[in-house]
């Protein structure tokens, strides 16, 4: 009887979504070990957060030099100790903005600082660069602009980390990992709205903090699906949940194949999102795990001597 069920047969299929846990292609660093004091124990957490460095069309350059610049100030960064990658980053990282504004011949720069949720942390203003020479100087300048700014930046960058480490009680590591889900995106159907809320459920069953924002999350997961044709009458499904760190680090992703009739989830994904979340879910945490995010279990009380 419940073989001639289409929706049973479905979820039997998808039921066979084994996760496929892939690591990161770097090493991870190990949980400080001890009891340290209570502020040493939250400064000497990773790195807090990485620097994205995206291209900007606000900085009165060609698309080329504006990403020149992105690069150049990318490089400043890790020059003075400052994690920070050029383009738009990951879901946790910091931002820079660049932005430039002509007053009579010259053209002042200005870097705003924002956090991964879009809110302002601070803003420098560059020396001023004749009109000719910053339309015209290309790498070289961008170079030496970005090596001017980059220590002021890393100054800013410590400051504001060190403040923010000090001053969240969700950061220190004593508690359930604090983990931002982002919207599962290219579903078909409702599957984005539904992955979505199934998964939230299930890593809060598991032990996570699950939030939506950016601030005060030590782990961020975004989720991916593909649907593509594979043969006659079905069609290739893939998704792929990306975990990472606010240090930026990519700790691992967990894939998910199947093949589904053509249409399938076209609508409604129902119990289909709970078997997807379901099994993916567990592959997470052990991502999670692996890069040392849930506290090591206390030790079993001993009697007195």
């Amino acid at each position: 009887m419940s073989s001639s069920n289409p929706s049973r047969r479905l979820l039997l299929r998808l039921g066979a979504f084994a996760p496929l846990v892939l690591a990161g292609c770097t090493g991870l660093p190990q949980p400080f070990r001890g009891r340290p004091g209570e502020l040493a124990r939250r400064l000497r957490q990773p790195p807090g957060y990485r620097i994205a460095v995206p291209a900007s069309s606000m900085l009165l350059l060609t698309d080329e030099d504006s990403a020149s610049l992105s690069r150049a100030f990318a490089q400043a960064l890790v020059a003075s100790e400052v994690p920070a990658v050029p383009g738009p980053g990951l879901p946790l990282d910091w931002q820079l903005v660049a932005a430039a504004e002509r007053q009579s011949d010259q053209v002042v720069p200005r870097y705003a600082l924002r956090d991964a949720d879009g809110q302002a942390l601070g803003m420098l203003i560059g020396q001023p660069v004749p009109a000719r020479e910053w339309v015209e100087g290309g790498a070289p300048l961008h170079a030496r602009l970005a090596a001017e700014t980059a220590p002021r930046l890393a100054t800013l960058v410590g400051r504001i980390d060190a403040q923010r480490r000090t001053g969240d009680e969700r950061a220190v590591g004593s508690g359930p990992p604090v983990l931002r889900l982002l919207p599962v995106r290219g579903a078909p159907g409702d599957g984005n709205s539904s992955l979505t809320a199934r998964m939230r459920e299930r890593l809060a069953t598991l032990g996570f903090q699950v939030q939506e924002e950016a601030q005060g999350a030590q782990f961020a997961v975004q989720g991916e699906v593909s649907v593509v044709p594979s043969r006659p009458g079905q069609q290739r499904v893939e998704i792929v949940w990306i975990v990472s760190r606010r240090d930026g680090e990519d700790l691992g992703r967990v894939l998910q194949l199947n093949e589904v009739p053509t249409g399938t989830l076209r609508g409604l994904w129902g119990d289909v999102a709970y078997v997807v979340a379901q099994e993916a879910s567990g592959g997470i945490r052990d991502v999670v795990f692996n890069a040392g995010g849930f506290p090591a279990p206390a030790e079993a009380a001993r009697p007195p001597a």
